[in-house]
């Protein structure tokens, strides 16, 4: 079963082509990444996928359903969240509370002077926390937490949502080796047993080999492989263009 099929998409900026008939598939539960160069058009790509920017052509279909050019908020609510490559969690405010507020905003539910928003979802929030392994952080502020806590709070803010499909921009930019491989390795869980698709832009090679069960790799806004890891990682024009004619990654040198 397919839960994402992208097709022919193109994007251009002026006369600059940004994305060049590009196509590819996530299945429920698969982890996807999608790597290149800086300007290949990953980032182009993720925002037609999630509404930010219209295709120029192409459809994107979501469980069948064409949701190209349509509104960020009305993609998410068909199910596709989105993490960004800077934490974007309120600092002052509960690691509980971040994770209230989202869930809140995907209900569409407000709250008056005379009930405390502190009550909205607090169970809900706690679990969660506990599926990223936050829960028993949940009362502290998110400004006193280390910088992996807060990409696992943010985390669970994108599954507040209840996605399908997770879209998840240069995830651990920022963290140290061994946070990185710890988040992904959570990610990938997650996905698996609860059957979410995740699509990830990474710059670090090592986490995307350990972590990706397929890869895709763009050049220039065009697709120039898609396959396994070891497929990819000896592909002689991926290695040309993006991960060089050294020591392969994910090998003992």
């Amino acid at each position: 079963m397919t839960l994402l099929v992208a097709h022919g998409l193109r994007k251009a900026f002026g006369g600059v082509e940004a994305v060049v008939d590009v196509g590819f598939a996530v299945a429920p539960g698969e982890v996807v990444a999608l790597i290149g160069p800086n300007g290949a058009g990953k980032s182009t790509c993720f925002n037609m996928l999630n509404g930010q920017l219209a295709p120029d052509g192409g459809t994107i279909r979501l469980g069948g359903e064409n949701i190209a050019g349509r509104p960020p908020r009305a993609i998410a609510r068909l199910g596709v969240g989105r993490t960004f490559q800077i934490t974007a969690t309120f600092a002052s405010m509960r690691v509980r509370e971040n994770v209230q507020a989202a869930l809140q905003s995907f209900a569409g539910k407000s709250y008056g002077l005379w009930r405390s928003a502190d009550t909205l979802y607090r169970d809900e929030a706690l679990a969660l926390l506990a599926r990223v392994g936050m829960e028993d952080q949940a009362e502290r502020p998110c400004g006193t937490l280390a910088y992996g806590d807060l990409k696992r709070v943010e985390l669970a803010v994108a599954l507040a949502g209840r996605p399908r499909l997770l879209l998840m921009d240069e995830p651990t930019a920022g963290m140290a080796p061994v946070e990185r491989l710890a988040l992904m390795a959570l990610t990938a869980s997650l996905a698996r047993r609860e059957q979410i698709g995740v699509l990830f832009t990474e710059h670090d090679m090592d986490t995307v080999f350990a972590h990706a069960d397929r890869i895709l790799v763009l050049d220039r806004g065009r697709l120039i492989a898609e396959g396994s890891p070891d497929a990819v990682r000896n592909d002689p024009t991926v290695r040309r263009v993006y991960l060089g004619a050294g020591t392969m990654y994910g090998e003992q040198a």
